[in-house]
């Protein structure tokens, strides 16, 4: 997210450090309450206010306060699209790796060559000398596992 909006590598790491740091002094702190805010959103800002404070360290001798808010507030719209994204990505590869320790492992190839890898249905049953039912039952039954478990996930990222 630091890299995304516009940060040197140096400063993304200072970013890192300086927010585990603040929530490890504050997480204590966090009560789950839906009227403030999840976990999440409480660790987005966070973020957030760190990349801010390295944003003002390096335009705060080039611009103005009303100049140097405007980038800010550019660049918090363009980060807080990819936080939702890679927090989506996270969910998705965390509920793929639980799913796939529920499943048989036949079930769960046939589904990562349909899916994942974009496989032809034809060349998935003459390698592995399956008929298309299966393919779409494993598609099926998978992509209806990891529906519930993402939706497990996110409510229990909701509750923390």
């Amino acid at each position: 997210m630091a890299r995304k909006s516009g940060l040197t590598q140096t400063e993304a790491e200072e970013v890192v450090q300086e927010t585990v740091i603040c929530v490890a002094k504050n997480i204590q702190k966090f009560k789950r309450d839906p009227k403030r805010g999840s976990f999440k959103g409480w660790l987005c800002n966070l973020t957030r206010w760190r990349i801010a404070d390295q944003l003002r360290k390096r335009t705060g001798l080039h611009h103005d306060e009303r100049e140097e808010q405007e980038i800010i507030e550019q660049r918090d719209s363009a980060a807080d699209a990819d936080w939702d994204h890679q927090w989506r990505e996270h969910l998705l590869k965390t509920a793929v790796q639980r799913v796939k320790q529920r499943v048989k492992e036949e079930q769960y190839q046939l589904f990562d060559l349909y899916v994942t890898r974009e496989w032809e249905i034809p060349r998935i049953c003459e390698t592995l000398g399956v008929s298309r039912t299966q393919v779409y039952l494993a598609k099926l039954r998978i992509t209806r596992l990891l529906r519930k478990e993402v939706a497990r996930l996110e409510k229990e990222w909701e509750k923390r």
